[in-house]
């Protein structure tokens, strides 16, 4: 079975930063496949933050968190990072990391194969 595990969450004051990780098992990360990080905040829908492929070398970010946030992949430890700067109270929100083989519909849009169970994200 492919899993997905978010770690790294926790609630920080605005302007601070934390390191989200997403680590794989069940499904290799090679650097062919997508991998996305999303976010959904109370009474929001799911927002594509950042999305990675080609072995890091295609990047996408929503223009919320572009200069903010970066994304980063570690094919030796099959695990995808977001590193998430100058937070602002309205990057509040669960945050999932997903994976699919091709992301066709768009890399920030939600139709990926597989998910995570999210890591909580509080700034106040």
């Amino acid at each position: 079975d492919v899993q997905l595990v978010e770690s790294g969450g926790g609630s920080v004051e605005a302007g601070g930063s934390l390191k989200l990780s997403c680590s794989a098992s069940g499904y290799r990360l090679d650097g062919s496949e997508c991998v996305g990080w999303f976010r959904e905040a109370p009474g929001k829908g799911r927002e594509g933050v950042a999305s990675i492929r080609d072995g890091g070398a295609t990047t996408n970010y929503a223009s919320s968190v572009k200069g903010r946030f970066t994304i980063s992949q570690d094919n030796a430890k099959n695990t995808v990072y977001l590193q998430m700067s100058n937070l602002k109270p309205e990057d509040t929100a669960m945050y999932y990391c997903a994976a699919d083989p091709s992301a066709r519909n768009g890399p920030l849009r939600p139709e990926y194969s597989y998910w995570g169970q999210g890591t909580q994200v509080t700034v106040s």
